[in-house]
């Protein structure tokens, strides 16, 4: 049986950028994570240390990790990207082994 995969990565914004811009910057690449094979479920969430956790349910392991390597070079990414301190970024993939909806 596949199981899906959760793509966990958690990161700190660069410098001078604020969580309203980074949020719309993230939903400028709602389209572009949703055409991709295996997509399941995203979210986006802030700790109170500053801390972010995108959060992305996948298919299985070929298509997240597939996902990960076009995100990189997606035309709609890059602003992203720039807003993210890159020193900060910690991202794994994670069987999903249990999933309560509600």
């Amino acid at each position: 049986m596949t199981k899906s995969v959760a793509e966990i990565v958690t990161f700190s914004l660069a410098a001078n950028i604020k969580s309203a811009e980074f949020v719309e910057l993230s939903k400028g690449t709602e389209a572009f994570v949703r055409s991709l094979p295996g997509f399941q479920h995203r979210q986006l969430s802030e700790g109170e240390d500053g801390r972010w956790t995108d959060y992305v349910v996948w298919a299985d392991m070929e298509t997240a990790k597939a996902a990960a390597a076009a995100f990189m070079t997606a035309d709609c990414a890059a602003s992203l990207m720039l807003a993210i301190d890159p020193n900060s970024v910690v991202m794994r993939h994670e069987a999903v082994l249990w999933n309560m909806a509600a």
